[in-house]
């Protein structure tokens, strides 16, 4: 599995509206269960809320990682969410995220949901990818960014 399949053009929103973390983990559930015509919203944000009560998952400069196991899904998904003018989000650093990488797994299947964070955290030691992930105007335009980077990182394993 690879992140441009996680991370489909569908499930990528440009434009963010959210001004804090509870907007955003709102936002980008919806984008997930009209998607997938999924009724399962409630059960997936008490997954994400679970997880970040824990400890907040913005722990890059200008970057969110909310993650959280459910059995609301029945392989790991990912919804991207880009905002242009930054959202609160009690990142460690006390900084605004501007992109929230939203990873949904199966209870069962910590394996491959380790594997697609492990991936995504090789992508964001390329300062560019961020810089150009934040830069896209539409979805189309974002997946190709994961796809093109993934494809570099592929070639060098």
């Amino acid at each position: 599995m690879f992140l441009y399949e996680v991370f489909p053009p569908e499930l990528i929103k440009v434009g963010l509206e959210a001004e804090d973390k509870e907007e955003a983990f709102e936002e980008l559930v919806d984008q997930f269960c009209q998607a997938f015509k999924s009724n399962a919203r409630e059960e997936i944000l008490e997954a994400l809320r679970l997880r970040e009560s824990k400890m907040s998952t913005g722990i890059q400069k200008g970057i969110g990682i909310p993650h959280g196991k459910t059995n609301a899904v029945d392989t790991v998904h990912g919804i991207l969410g880009i905002s242009k003018k930054g959202i609160d989000y009690d990142a460690l650093d006390g900084e605004p995220v501007y992109l929230l990488f939203m990873m949904l797994a199966p209870q069962k299947d910590t394996e491959q949901h380790l594997r697609m964070l492990k991936r995504l955290a090789e992508l964001l030691d390329n300062p560019q990818f961020y810089t150009d992930l934040i830069t896209q105007g539409d979805s189309q335009g974002a997946h190709g960014i994961i796809k093109k980077y993934e494809d570099v990182l592929i070639t060098l394993d």
